[in-house]
């Protein structure tokens, strides 16, 4: 069984004006940007990469796609295409019945959203409960909350100088700009985040941009990310679902299952901190 899985471009463009990620098909995902800074600090991935399997029940991160195109049902952890029917796989589902409610059916596929229990063996998933969309309590998950400005006081110059197309230009000049890391918008505010001369990354953004601004300095730059999320892609294989860096100086990695030692392999690997694991599936407690 291969688990669909995605990964995140990390091009360090705006994204929905919120996001510093793009998503992007497996195929997309094998093509990441190869840049690779010279003086990268991180290191070549450890061959002893874990590969846990969950001893008791765990429940998933919420709702996932079940989707049964005529091989029975499959339980899709990573990427699901906007297709009609839509298109996904991951492990079997075993011990699952769809019941009334909670599934569409169309061109032989049958497919629905649930919160799933239930056992897993590293290869298949064996459901105790399936919880469908419909009954399933969404106030229950944790919002994710976006970024913030990267100053407290986010200096403005001429305000006629902050149109659409002044954005616009803006983003393109701090993309060229000497260690650039990455850049969003919080509000009518631009960030950008920069490994040098600060100073000179404003004045430079201030040519195109008269509208709140704050520059930052960071220590990894986008082809730092990059490096590092391609060394992931390698590393981690199938257990990874998706990766990518919604903030400055971090990515995050969801793999289908983390009891705690592949966090730690990262952090052996990159230093505390650069890469946060999160688990698709998760101990019921």
């Amino acid at each position: 069984m291969t688990f669909s899985r995605t990964a995140v471009a990390l091009t360090g463009s705006l994204l929905g004006l919120a996001a510093l990620t793009a998503c992007s098909t497996e195929e997309e995902m094998k093509a990441v940007d190869p840049a690779v800074a010279e003086d990268s600090a991180s290191s070549a991935p450890s061959d002893a990469v874990p590969t846990p399997v969950p001893a008791g029940e765990v429940r998933t991160n919420g709702l996932v796609t079940v989707l049964d195109a005529g091989e029975g049902p499959q339980m899709c952890l990573g990427a699901v295409a906007a297709s009609y029917p839509p298109q996904c796989g991951g492990p079997a589902v075993e011990g699952f019945e769809w019941g009334e409610v909670g599934f569409e059916e169309a061109s032989g596929v049958r497919w629905g959203s649930y919160a799933l229990t239930g056992t897993f063996d590293g290869t298949a998933f064996t459901a105790s409960d399936a919880v469908p969309a419909a009954l399933y309590d969404a106030m229950a998950e944790p919002e994710e909350q976006p970024l913030g400005a990267a100053c407290e006081t986010p200096g403005t110059t001429d305000t006629a100088k902050a149109t659409p197309e002044d954005l616009d230009a803006t983003l393109a000049a701090a993309a060229a700009l000497p260690g650039y890391a990455t850049a969003w918008l919080s509000g009518s505010t631009i960030n950008v985040a920069v490994t040098e001369d600060a100073a000179g990354a404003e004045a430079a953004l201030r040519e195109t941009w008269g509208g709140p601004l704050c520059v930052t300095t960071v220590e990894k730059t986008d082809a730092d990310l990059n490096e590092v999320n391609q060394e992931l892609q390698a590393a981690l294989g199938e257990q990874l679902l998706t990766s990518g860096s919604f903030a400055p100086d971090s990515l995050d990695a969801q793999v289908v299952f983390d009891d705690g030692s592949i966090q730690e392999w990262a952090d052996a690997t990159y230093g505390a901190g650069l890469v946060r694991v999160s688990s698709a599936l998760t101990p019921v407690e």
